[in-house]
């Protein structure tokens, strides 16, 4: 194939790209996978498939084509009837992980998307004004909206199950420690770094969570109901106006990604000033590995940053994250990123953590 002919090869494949997403996510959205995972015939008619999912046979036909050149799906010809073929292997398991992905993209990413030219030029979030008339960001925006926030959530949830033990794994402190969960949303941080490190011996442990003030009540009602009131605590305010000092740990998790150098500069500072010297800051995010070309996160994070959620931001190479904590006054004292050979195939983000000692002036 010549250069040219294989440039236009991925332009191909591009474009087919958001066709072929919504005809797999029509599938499970249809039922017409559950109605074959269900089957115990050994395969159904377009029109039997067709029937269960409420659509006419010459839909369900035409969807299925793709399913079968994937080899998602069997077609046997003599018998004119569709079984699972490479579905069958996948778990409960894997589709759990795998679809709250799938349905983040269609109700995030698909239609903010058409802006995201405009949303670059101008800073903001357009297909946020243009789709629900807010003006911000979608983080505030998944507040006022809830299938926004049902869909992002739900993605998050399985990011979180699956990437924060290993980062309270890597949680050194002492047992009597004050920890600063910055930007700890409603206090699942905070419960679960008490948990982990309570669990082996740090029952002493002072975890405040740090967010905006509107968050408390929630917080304060799931430290109740996890029976951690003793331990966790809420501050309400915004890192952009400093944070309260005295601590001897600032975790900041899924958070930095949000910012471009300049707003990262100023969290890493702010955290620098609520610690004590020899106090250390945990870093947990999503990064671009340092050869893009082995990666997925370029991929995914651009877009749906710029043209989805903050219109700034994205992930930075991990040795990109060191250089800026230690030009904020911290000396790196750990830089690890996930194993991507022990990762399911289709997890798309990789996380890293980077952590760093406040030193003497």
């Amino acid at each position: 194939m010549s250069s040219q002919d294989a440039v236009l090869t991925k332009f191909r494949e591009y474009t087919l790209g958001p066709l072929r997403f919504m005809n797999l996510l029509s599938c499970f959205e249809l039922g017409i996978v559950d109605s074959l995972k269900e089957d115990r015939s050994g395969g159904l008619t377009a029109a039997q498939i067709a029937e269960k999912a409420g659509v006419t046979p010459a839909a369900a036909e035409q969807l299925l084509h793709l399913m079968v050149k994937e080899d998602f799906v069997s077609f046997d010809e003599t018998a004119s009837t569709y079984a699972l073929d490479g579905l069958r292997d996948l778990t409960d398991e894997d589709l759990a992980r795998v679809i709250p992905w799938m349905n983040m993209v269609k109700e995030v990413c698909l239609r903010q998307l058409y802006h995201l030219s405009d949303s670059v030029r101008t800073g903001t979030v357009v297909g946020l004004k243009e789709l629900f008339d807010f003006d911000g960001n979608f983080y505030e925006a998944s507040t006022r909206h809830p299938e926004l926030q049902a869909s992002w959530g739900a993605m998050m949830d399985q990011v979180t199950d699956f990437i924060d033990p290993w980062f309270y794994d890597q949680l050194d402190v002492a047992e009597d420690a004050k920890i600063l969960d910055l930007a700890g949303n409603t206090g699942l941080g905070a419960i679960l770094a008490y948990r982990h490190k309570g669990a082996k011996g740090a029952e002493n442990l002072q975890v405040t969570c740090f967010d905006f003030p509107e968050k408390e009540a929630e917080a304060r009602e799931n430290f109740r109901k996890h029976g951690v009131e003793e331990n966790c605590s809420f501050i309400g305010g915004d890192v952009f106006q400093g944070l309260p000092k005295g601590f001897d740990t600032v975790m900041i998790k899924h958070f930095l990604d949000m910012f471009d150098k300049e707003n990262v500069y100023r969290i890493f500072q702010s955290a620098h000033d609520a610690l004590e010297v020899g106090g250390q800051v945990y870093v947990l995010v999503p990064i671009h590995p340092e050869d893009v070309k082995v990666s997925n996160s370029v991929d995914f994070f651009p877009a749906y940053m710029l043209g989805c959620t903050m219109a700034q931001g994205g992930p930075q190479k991990i040795s990109t994250y060191e250089q800026w904590m230690e030009a904020c006054g911290f000396k790196v004292t750990k830089a690890i990123s996930q194993d991507i050979s022990t990762m399911p195939p289709d997890v798309i983000p990789v996380h890293g953590i980077i952590c760093g000692t406040k030193m003497a002036s």
